[in-house]
């Protein structure tokens, strides 16, 4: 019988982060063992016993969240601490409790409630959606500590390998470590899931939403593309290794770059950090960097169910401003609702928050919320004297644009809009009449513009920034920047995609902000090329039929 492993096959999926990759496929399933449970006594509980196991081991849960993400940073300690309030959420505990006093035993119990939020959950679709894979990696490990079994999950390998999976959970690709991962495959998700976001933190290529890869056998030589969306098994060992060796040395020219952002025949494109605390701000200001332009406000926040004091607010600004005295910070104002609630903001119940209350729209009923993190912000900015610039996210009217202006200038700060909501590229000439700069958010954008879930993994091919249509809006909005003299920056995951910034910057687009582990390669990208080159790729993109499309024609224009 032959070896399965031993054949040659190659599929294909979204990419998201880009580097060539070649060891054994390293094939996670994440499951607690069917044994564990078969041998599980559930009948040992009673109805109080049996809750009081599910809040020790709930707890637990949470508690192992919250000390990794008391170890992390940015992102991964973002999507760890979200884990751990819904671990600990009192809407699950109650809805496990309903199923116990209904006569089912504990593990069906907590089953039963998990599927009654991934439903609520699902059917609200957008970001939401996102949470049931959080929801699923919960169950599982609340499971784990039921049946005695310690949490499933990534486990580091001992050597360097190809992680391969249907979809990681937040847990897990937070605390991915790459020195031994050399590249992530899943199944299911979208370029803007959260491995995608992990894994361009990390700088580990990654391809998602990958038809097939869990039918790969564990061990399986495998060559992954991070450009090209590839994944071959079992490829020729020697061809493989000198993809690899070329990747490596291509990915060290650009660790080389120290800015600043031009391209090889002299334009100037701001490149920027996005940060989400003080610890971030500090580590992204050593970086080429010109300055930051995405201040996740809101990430500052999870774990409050009071709202700080414009004093509090101040402080915790001005550790983010401080390390970029000289330089400049965007700062977009809360971003709370949908996949980030907040307790002393967020609106409970709606039905479809993704496009629902968040935002600035949490101001219509709640001005004053605004006016403290203006007067905030502004403090911070006159305790460092840092220049700050102040947007706010999911704008939809020049109304609305207009209103906030006017509150951000009031207080001497300079003020922008996120440009997410397709009205807002469509009407971009008109807000730039009210407003000193736009930033768009690529990955709302997408999600709003293609009416696709980014968590579909069916729908990945939707939830991508290469679709023309998403592409065309970008145009619209960078025409509009040149013609009104304002900047015109992005500041969603697709800045970080070497090839799509220069893109970007051929539309017109004057400033990308990211992730500070792609800070280098999209520098040193786009000061390969010429202006006029790029100018061309841009438009070879817009007249392409589909994302890979897209991507196929803007390599051929700057030969990469």
């Amino acid at each position: 019988m032959s070896d399965p492993s031993s054949a040659t096959l190659t599929l294909h999926g979204t990419p998201v982060v880009p580097g060539v990759a070649y060891g054994p496929a390293l094939v996670v399933r994440g499951e607690v063992s069917p044994d564990a449970i078969a041998r599980f006594d559930g009948s040992a509980y009673d109805e109080d016993g049996a809750l009081a196991a599910y809040d020790e081991a709930a707890d637990a849960v949470a508690e192992g969240f919250a000390r990794r993400a008391d170890k992390a940073s940015g992102a991964a300690a973002e999507v760890l601490t979200a884990s751990a309030g819904l671990a600990r959420d009192k809407g699950l505990r109650s809805a496990v409790r309903k199923h116990l006093k209904a006569g089912d035993d504990l593990l069906a119990s907590v089953h039963a409630g998990v599927a009654q939020f991934v439903q609520v959950f699902s059917s609200m679709g957008g970001l939401m959606a996102e949470r049931v894979t959080d929801l699923h990696d919960i169950e599982r490990r609340v499971v784990a500590h039921v049946v005695g079994e310690a949490e499933p999950g990534v486990q580091m390998p001992d050597t360097p390998a190809v992680l391969v999976a249907e979809d990681l959970a937040p847990s897990d690709t937070a605390t991915l470590d790459p020195r031994v991962v050399l590249a992530l495959v899943t199944e299911r998700g979208g370029p803007t899931s959260h491995t995608a976001i992990i894994a361009r933190q990390l700088a580990i290529p990654c391809v998602v939403g990958t038809s097939g890869a869990m039918t790969l056998v564990a061990g399986t030589p495998l060559l992954v593309d991070g450009v090209a969306g590839t994944i071959e098994s079992s490829p020729d060992p020697d061809e493989a290794e000198r993809l690899v060796a070329a990747d490596r040395v291509a990915r060290e020219a650009l660790a080389t770059w120290t800015g600043p952002g031009e391209t090889a025949d002299g334009t100037r494109v701001k490149i920027l950090a996005n940060v989400a605390d003080g610890e971030s701000a500090r580590a992204a200001a050593s970086g080429p960097v010109e300055g930051v332009g995405l201040f996740r406000t809101e990430l500052c926040f999870l774990n409050r169910v009071d709202e700080p004091s414009v004093e509090e607010q101040a402080s915790i600004y001005g550790e983010v401003l401080a390390p970029f005295a000289g330089r400049y910070v965007v700062v977009r104002t809360l971003d709370a609702g949908s996949d980030k609630p907040v307790a002393f903001a967020t609106h409970e119940g709606e039905e479809n928050p993704a496009l629902g209350v968040r935002g600035l729209r949490l101001s219509f009923d709640k001005p004053e919320l605004l006016a403290r993190q203006l007067d905030g912000i502004a403090a911070a900015a006159r305790e460092t004297g840092t220049e700050t610039w102040v947007m706010a996210p999911m704008v939809a009217t020049v109304a609305e644009a207009t209103d906030f202006a006017a509150a951000v200038r009031g207080r001497g700060l300079k003020p922008g809009v996120m440009v997410e909501v397709p009205s807002a590229a469509l009407l971009a000439h008109r807000m730039l009449e009210v407003v000193d700069f736009l930033s768009i958010g690529t990955n709302d954008l997408t999600q709003y513009t293609m009416a696709a879930d980014r968590m579909a993994s069916d729908l990945a091919h939707l939830t991508d920034a290469w679709q023309p249509a998403v592409l065309q809006l970008i145009a619209i909005t960078a025409e509009a920047g040149k013609q009104a003299g304002k900047p015109v920056g992005v500041c969603g995951e697709a800045a970080a995609d070497p090839l799509l910034a220069c893109v970007l910057v051929g539309m017109g687009i004057t400033s990308l902000s990211m992730a500070s582990a792609a800070v280098r390669p999209v520098g040193a990208r786009l000061a390969s090329a010429n202006m006029d080159h790029l100018e061309d790729a841009g438009e070879a993109a817009l007249a392409a039929s589909d994302p890979m499309a897209a991507r196929d024609a803007a390599r051929r224009v700057l030969g990469a």
